[in-house]
């Protein structure tokens, strides 16, 4: 009798794992896109919406055309260590989501990533649904005024990278090493 109860209670135990294992999986793996669904604008003005992280991996950069050190230091070396990367990271596209929609109109966005790179494609909208966006890819931005009425923003440095699925696959940090970042980039192209 005793041994029937234990055994019974060890099924039991062994079928609650199984189903927290199976719900944490299809949590982790389900489909679920990392961030919120959007709708906004290009760096030409065109409609883009979360689509666009779809079908191929993904490198997105939150960041502000007025930034004076990180933001034009970041899309120049993704530039970089795409064409590094070449034929290997083909499928691969990269964006630059600006936090200061107010600046940086879709004329703005256009003359300064177009500055930088052919690959990489600004995107910006009405404030309150830029901040939305922002706010469900875990982006913290914050406006910090300056002498003289002007302002800058403070905003995560990192670039997120997005699986083929739209899933959230990483990070590369503001100041990584360019080698560790290719490496990244590569693992996405591969397996993203």
């Amino acid at each position: 009798m005793m041994r029937s109860i234990l055994v019974g209670i060890l099924v039991l135990m062994a079928a609650g794992v199984g189903w927290l294992t199976f719900d944490w999986y299809q949590a982790r793996n389900g489909g679920h896109a990392y961030g919120a669904a959007f709708t906004l604008v290009d760096q030409k003005g065109q409609p883009i919406t979360e689509a666009a992280f779809r079908g191929h991996p993904s490198a997105v950069f939150f960041g502000f055309t007025h930034c004076p050190e990180v933001c034009p230091t970041t899309l120049f070396e993704l530039d970089g260590w795409l064409k590094q990367i070449g034929d290997e990271g083909k499928d691969i596209r990269a964006y630059f989501v600006t936090v200061d929609p107010e600046r940086d109109t879709p004329e703005m966005m256009n003359a300064y990533v177009s500055n930088v790179s052919d690959r990489i494609t600004g995107i910006t909208g009405d404030p309150d649904k830029v901040a939305a966006m922002a706010k469900s890819f875990h982006i913290y931005s914050r406006k910090v005024p300056l002498d003289g009425g002007d302002y800058t923003m403070d905003h995560t440095a990192s670039v997120l990278l997005l699986d083929r699925k739209g899933d959230f696959f990483g990070t590369i940090a503001y100041g990584e090493s360019g080698d560790t970042a290719v490496a990244k980039l590569k693992r996405l192209a591969g397996k993203g």
